[in-house]
C-alpha cells in the first residue's frame, strides 16, 4: 500500500511517499524542514524519504542531552560500519544558517564512529564560543557531520585544495595547533586557508615554524 502523507513546511505544502511496505512505527512527529521520525527512534527519514544515519545520530544525541542531560546509547539499527569503524568526526550545528556550535576530533578517540558522533555532537551543543543550546532551540537546528580521513603531512603547497581537503597546522616549537574543515564558504584559496588556520592556532606565520597536514572528509548535511 502506498501512502502519500502531506507534510506542512512553513508556507507551502509538499508530499513525501512512505516506503512500501510501511515500516512498523508507532507514532510519527512532523519536524520543521520536512523531517519526520518516530518516537522510538527506530526509523528516521529526511524530507525526500531517504535515511541519513549520520544526521539522525547527531540530532538524537543533542536532543537527549539537552532535554534529559543524558548521553545517548548508539541505536542498534545503525549501519554496521558505525560500530566496526573508527574515524575522526566533526559535528557542526546551525540555527537560521548561523553557526551554533562546531566541535570535533581529527583522530578517533572512541570505540567506533557511532560513539565519536555522539560525543562530538554533545560537545558541539555546548561549544564554549556560544551559550549552551536550549530546549526551545532544538526544532530550529540543522546539523552537518564530517567523517575525516587521517591527516597526512604535505611536501608541497601544490598538494592543497581548500575545496577538497581540510588542513591541520601544528607549530614546531610549541603546542599550538588548529584545524580547518574543507569546502568552507569564503575559504577560496590556499593562502586564505593557511592564514585562517594559523590565526585559529595563534601562530604567526611570519615568525613561527609550522607543519601542514591535509585530510579528506565526507560531509553529510541536511
Amino acid at each position: 500500500m502506498q501512502l502519500q502523507p502531506t507534510i506542512r513546511r512553513k508556507y507551502k505544502l509538499s508530499t513525501t511517499p512512505w516506503p512500501d511496505p510501511l515500516p512498523s512505527i508507532v507514532l510519527f512527529v512532523f519536524w520543521p524542514g520536512g523531517v519526520l521520525f518516530d518516537l522510538k527512534f527506530s526509523k528516521f527519514y529526511t524530507k525526500n524519504g531517504m535515511k541519513n544515519p549520520y544526521i539522525k545520530l547527531a540530532r538524537l544525541a543533542v536532543e537527549k542531552y539537552v532535554k534529559e542531560g543524558e548521553i545517548l546509547k548508539p541505536p542498534q539499527d545503525l549501519p554496521e560500519k558505525f560500530f566496526k569503524e573508527k574515524s575522526g568526526v566533526f559535528v557542526s550545528i546551525h540555527k537560521n544558517k548561523e553557526l551554533r556550535g562546531c566541535i570535533g576530533t581529527y583522530l578517533p578517540t572512541k570505540n567506533n564512529i557511532a560513539e565519536e558522533i555522539i560525543s562530538n555532537a554533545i560537545s558541539a551543543s555546548k561549544d564554549p564560543r556560544f551559550l549552551p543550546i536550549q530546549k526551545e532551540e532544538l526544532p530550529y537546528l540543522t546539523y552537518e557531520v564530517y567523517i575525516l580521513e587521517e591527516p597526512k603531512p604535505i611536501k608541497s603547497l601544490k598538494e592543497l585544495n581548500p575545496k577538497k581537503y581540510g588542513i591541520l597546522i601544528k607549530a614546531i616549537d610549541s603546542n599550538k595547533s588548529a584545524l580547518l574543515l574543507p569546502d568552507l564558504e569564503g575559504v577560496d584559496s590556499i593562502e586564505k586557508q593557511i592564514l585562517i588556520t594559523c590565526q585559529k592556532a595563534g601562530i604567526d606565520p611570519t615568525k613561527e615554524k609550522f607543519v601542514i597536514f591535509k585530510f579528506g572528509a565526507k560531509k553529510y548535511a541536511e
